[in-house]
């Protein structure tokens, strides 16, 4: 179950409860989901308690209750626990995540996209400024993706240079603009409703990232939110930790180097729930480059370390991990429960992601979650692969699924953005 398909579980709880006539209270048209909070529990909590309390004239427990004992047994809902003042920590089915793997890997890149087309046509504009015409290259992908009919245009002078004298080839050949075309929606049928008007005008990049290169020059440019001031340097080439650019793309060719030594070592990839891997914690600081390992080794990628002091994803054990954090038990406890991993959360949270950023013309959304991804599965690759004499199990098989759906959601948002998603790195 995604966000958004809880978010109308929990709407019906509440449509039901007004319906009963123990609430009093206009039917909201969205109700919010997230991550548990401090104190909280489960896999995703709501305050909707805490909304409807007042236009009800019901205490917010009260309220909870009522929506609690409406929640609890609906498909994909394994329990329901009132917390604080009147929060909402609603706890999925155990197969809830098993079963949003296998959508991933069936769907692939293409995981959160709409095929069919929503009847809705926009015609992109932007001023002739390179920062402005890339992010509208990305918000008319964004569209389409969603079933939107986006066409492009900008601002020329010439037939071969736009207003402030950069040829627009550049922009083409260097950058991948495909500017001044109209495609229709993610299905290929164009929208015979007039077209909506909507001019794409962010902040101006202070200088050409051209330099840079296409990947990290649409980086540069389409990171930053559209109010914000783009850093154009050479920061966005480095080959560190630090760069947030580079954490997506390793992420991905590490995704793809561990699905090649699995194969090797003959298993592949299913779906089913992930355990702690209980093995010995890599050495920190350090992030293992994406190399292929050599037939006949014992299945882990050669550790010839990236030096990164004090990386954020030093491999820990599951016993070393926070409590809040750690894989397959629950805070305060080491016994094995149905807790979800961390990374399930941003891949269920993909298509709403993929939705907003495409409703506010805002790629950084899109950029800021590939980030948020990518730092979730460095996490959980060294314990994919089995170690020393171990042999591959059902927890190998299904971490390696886990990885593999992160890997087709970095692909698919990384195309969306423009930007390679390397099979090495």
């Amino acid at each position: 179950m995604t966000p958004v398909e809880l978010s109308r579980t929990v709407l019906g709880a509440v449509r039901r409860a007004v319906d009963d006539g123990v609430l009093a209270v206009a039917v909201p048209e969205r109700v919010k989901v997230t991550a548990p909070g401090p104190g909280g529990c489960g896999d995703y909590a709501t305050n909707i308690a805490l909304q409807l309390a007042r236009p009800a004239g019901e205490p917010p427990l009260h309220v909870a209750e009522i929506l609690r004992t409406r929640l609890v047994g609906r498909d994909g809902v394994r329990d329901v626990v009132v917390t604080g003042p009147g929060f909402l920590n609603i706890t999925l089915a155990d197969a809830a995540g098993v079963d949003l793997v296998a959508e991933i890997l069936r769907r692939g890149p293409r995981y959160g996209f709409v095929d069919q087309p929503g009847g809705e046509a926009v015609e992109l504009r932007a001023p002739c400024e390179v920062r402005a015409v890339v992010v509208m290259d990305v918000v008319a992908r964004l569209l389409r993706s969603q079933g939107v009919a986006a066409r492009t245009s900008f601002g020329v002078s010439t037939s071969t240079g736009c207003e402030g004298g950069l040829p627009v080839g550049e922009w083409m050949s260097v950058l991948g603009v495909q500017g001044g075309v109209g495609e229709g929606a993610a299905s290929g049928e164009a929208s015979s409703s007039p077209p909506r008007t909507v001019t794409i005008q962010p902040v101006p990049a202070p200088a050409s990232p051209l330099h840079l290169g296409r990947d990290a020059a649409r980086w540069a440019l389409l990171h930053p939110a559209a109010h914000d001031r783009p850093r154009i340097s050479d920061e966005h080439l480095v080959q560190r930790e630090g760069n947030p650019l580079f954490r997506v793309r390793y992420a991905h060719a590490r995704i793809r180097a561990v699905s090649r030594n699995a194969a090797d070592l003959g298993f592949r990839a299913e779906p089913g729930g992930v355990e702690p891997d209980g093995g010995p914690a890599r050495p920190g600081g350090t992030l293992t480059p994406p190399t292929d390992t050599p037939a006949g080794s014992d299945g882990t990628p050669t550790h010839t370390g990236v030096p990164i002091p004090d990386a954020p994803h030093a491999q820990l054990r599951g016993d070393e991990m926070p409590a809040r954090t750690r894989i397959g038990t629950s805070p305060g406890s080491m016994d094995p429960v149905a807790t979800p991993h961390p990374l399930l959360h941003p891949l269920a949270d993909h298509p709403r992601v993929l939705a907003q950023a495409a409703a506010h013309r805002a790629p950084d959304r899109l950029a800021r979650h590939l980030v948020s991804v990518a730092d979730a599965v460095l996490l959980l690759l060294p314990s994919v692969l089995p170690r020393g004499a171990e042999k591959p199990s059902a927890a190998h098989r299904a971490r390696l699924a886990l990885a593999e759906a992160a890997g087709a959601v970095l692909a698919g948002g990384l195309s969306l953005l423009g930007i390679d998603a390397p099979e090495h790195l």
